[in-house]
């Protein structure tokens, strides 16, 4: 009996948390964007890229593994050949010369000519990165121990995003913060999670809100930190950038793909520093227009209706 009434208190309690965080977000979200930027077990490469930017990084990458490779494999085959060919039993009587003018020129000129290369490629990327474009939409980002504070410049929209977490035992923590506590995947998780259109997958990835942006349109996010330094990165993007305190800092992205795309701090921060990840939810313009317009009411999810619009495409 003791049993059976605790087996029914628990679930009780859970269906209760998960019934106050789903009034806290007015609607269970159905997920119809697809999840592209994430990090993916086992993986080898690079995330997909969904931005120019992230385009031109993974091709600066392979072209410069390609100059690494080769001359990797240059060298390699110089030092088995020396080696072999002047080892002590083939030569007895050691050479005498003292230097070898062209080819002292040579290893002097060829390092200079590949890094001219490859200077000559990657820097206009970086620069490209640095020059901040016209935004079509401002963001400030600012980095909290452990959680990100955002507001759309000039549209009176604001908000906090926090990991999606299970149940902690805040009493038992006693004077440390709950998002200081091991994050657990267990029912509650789960519930919130798939409350907000999420997977048991997405769990230390998904938060509770997001930054929504239209494709194709110039994003620029402004970063400061409230505390202690932070770093706002999503690898699908091709953007990381540190969040100084007392310092504005800024980076830019226009998105290529509609779907979700997470990101994380990454910059040690704190005890807590792996719970602080960042969620971006591309959409069409409709409904980013629809999605600004019930979040300047206070409502920041993005809503299964609003995910429905079609994607109009404009002509030439």
């Amino acid at each position: 009996m003791r049993l059976w009434t605790y087996f029914v208190g628990t679930t009780a309690g859970l269906f209760g948390l998960a019934a106050a965080f789903l009034a806290t977000t007015h609607t269970a979200i159905a997920q119809t964007l697809p999840i592209i930027g994430r990090p993916v077990d086992k993986l080898m490469g690079f995330q997909p890229s969904a931005t120019e930017l992230a385009t031109d990084i993974h091709w600066l990458d392979h072209f410069i593994l390609v100059i690494i490779t080769v001359i990797t494999i240059f060298v390699t085959g110089l030092l088995i050949y020396v080696a072999i060919r002047y080892n002590a039993k083939r030569n007895p009587k050691p050479s005498t010369f003292t230097h070898n003018s062209p080819l002292e020129v040579a290893w002097t000129v060829v390092p200079i000519i590949i890094l001219f290369v490859i200077g000559a490629f990657s820097l206009p990327i970086l620069f490209k990165q640095q020059e901040i474009p016209v935004a079509d939409i401002t963001i400030k980002a600012t980095g909290n121990q452990w959680y990100w504070s955002y507001e759309y410049v000039g549209e009176d929209v604001a908000f906090d995003s926090f990991l999606v977490d299970g149940s902690t035992d805040v009493a038992a923590l006693g004077d440390n913060q709950p998002m200081s506590a091991p994050q657990v995947l267990d029912d509650v998780a789960v519930m919130k999670l798939e409350a907000l259109g999420y997977s048991r997958e997405d769990f230390l990835l998904a938060t509770d809100t997001a930054v929504v942006v239209p494709i194709g349109k110039t994003i620029v996010v402004q970063l400061t930190g409230a505390d202690v330094i932070h770093s706002w990165t999503v690898p699908a993007f091709g953007v990381k950038q540190d969040a100084v305190p007392g310092r504005l800092a800024q980076l830019w992205f226009a998105a290529e793909k509609e779907g979700i795309f997470f990101g994380q701090c990454s910059e040690i921060c704190g005890k807590s520093h792996a719970y602080m990840p960042i969620t971006v939810k591309v959409v069409n313009q409709e409904t980013y227009d629809a999605w600004l317009k019930q979040a300047k009411s206070g409502v920041v999810q993005l809503s299964a209706d609003m995910l429905q619009m079609p994607t109009v495409v404009a002509s030439n």
